[in-house]
């Protein structure tokens, strides 16, 4: 696999662009571009617990969903250009904030730069945990550059069908894909470890969208997530799917929130199946004051 960006292979796309010239499939050339840096409370509370969450939003995807809430960022280069240098100066400055742990979002398409700066963070006295918060569509081989580096893994497990990962992410094998990934991620950091406080220092936490009219989909990516890894990972199920302005203009099956008693149906499928380590969201949480605002940089 190649490690540098002149012909891109870091993630399952392979769309072989110079990135040093060009824009890959993300949207991104080979400068990291950075949307928000903040302790974020809006994660699961092991991960955000009540310092927070030391989060790095990048910009650019390699999945490009058609329903993505952090659209704003997801499709290029919004934000401002950071070093690796930069980047190591920031973990550590999140870490002297108080910050949980250093909270990578969306990094699979600056993995290389992402290592070297962790590199030379944890060189500089980082310590606290890292999280790297993913999409699931990930390359075997480009997580194993994290191995020893990433303590908390967070993937998305979007799709089990096929057919919806093409139509709504234009990734069909979406599923094959992301749980050859998840499978690496949980051979790296084991099974769930916390601190006192409650704050997870090692694991995995597979994190589902429902999305509406998509009942049966989850139910099978629940299924197949707890026939493959049991109670050694956490599940986070999740209801906050929020309709975007211009969504459904051409999916108007998109353009409604997930209805309570879907929500409701998942869960108790969840529990029948016998999961007991999971997290669910509770209350109003599809709004778009729940969306970071990628015009602020707190941090």
């Amino acid at each position: 696999m190649r490690l540098d960006m002149k012909k891109c292979e870091l993630c399952p796309r392979e769309c072989k662009v110079d990135r040093t010239v060009n824009v890959g499939y993300c949207g991104t050339r080979d400068e990291v571009y950075v949307s928000r840096v903040s302790l974020h409370m809006w994660e699961e509370p092991c991960i955000s617990g009540e310092n927070g969450s030391g989060t790095v939003f990048f910009a650019g995807c390699p999945l490009h969903c058609v329903y993505c809430q952090n659209a704003k960022i997801s499709g290029g280069t919004t934000g401002k250009i950071y070093s690796v240098r930069m980047l190591a100066n920031i973990f550590l400055k999140l870490m002297n904030k108080g910050a949980n742990n250093i909270n990578l979002v969306t990094p699979t398409h600056y993995i290389v730069q992402i290592v070297e700066a962790l590199k030379l963070a944890k060189s500089e006295g980082l310590t606290i945990p890292i999280v790297y918060n993913t999409s699931g569509y990930e390359k075997v081989e480009s997580l194993k550059l994290l191995n020893g580096l990433v303590d908390v893994y967070l993937p998305d497990c979007k799709y089990f069908s096929s057919e919806l990962a093409k139509k709504y992410s234009n990734a069909p094998g979406y599923f094959e894909v992301a749980i050859k990934a998840i499978r690496e991620m949980y051979e790296q950091v084991g099974k769930p470890v916390f601190d006192d406080e409650g704050i997870m220092k090692k694991g995995v936490i597979i994190r589902h969208l429902l999305l509406p009219g998509q009942l049966s989909d989850s139910k099978a990516v629940i299924k197949a997530m707890y026939e493959e890894f049991g109670d050694n990972v956490y599940l986070s199920i999740m209801n906050q799917y929020t309709p975007m302005e211009t969504v459904g203009e051409k999916y108007p099956e998109l353009a409604v929130k997930v209805s309570e008693v879907e929500y409701d149906e998942l869960v108790d499928y969840a529990i029948d199946l016998g999961v007991e380590n999971g997290f669910i969201q509770e209350g109003e949480t599809a709004l778009e004051s729940f969306i970071p605002n990628f015009d602020e940089e707190e941090c």
